[in-house]
């Protein structure tokens, strides 16, 4: 068993990331590497799931490009994960938001929560 956590806690990277949740906007700064070059991609979306515990932690992110429905899954602690920012947090009655897949347009909205 001490195996397994000496093996977590090498490839943790130890970042600190702001506390979001469903329904929340963010915005994941993702280290790209192509080829010997690397670059830092921008991509924004509404959360609509968040999974694991711990170190094992991932949540996905649901985008629209192009009218097309795009989703990613991260790692909490994915050392490609530059950071991440918080830009609205959203008022949801759910956990995971896969009702959301469904919905396009304006139907698709989510409240904004005041947040102190």
């Amino acid at each position: 068993m001490d195996l397994i956590k000496i093996a977590n806690e090498a490839f943790a990277t130890g970042k600190q990331h702001p506390e979001f949740g469903p329904g929340d906007t963010i915005t994941i700064a993702y280290r790209i590497k192509e080829g010997n070059k690397e670059r830092i991609q921008q991509y924004r979306g509404v959360v609509i799931k968040i999974s694991g515990e711990g170190e094992k932690k991932r949540f996905t992110v649901r985008k629209m490009s192009d009218n097309i429905g795009v989703e990613r899954i991260f790692p909490i602690e994915s050392p490609f994960i530059d950071s991440i920012t918080v830009n609205k947090y959203g008022k949801v009655r759910r956990a995971k938001l896969y009702y959301l897949r469904s919905l396009t347009g304006k139907k698709a909205r989510i409240k904004e929560r005041r947040v102190k």
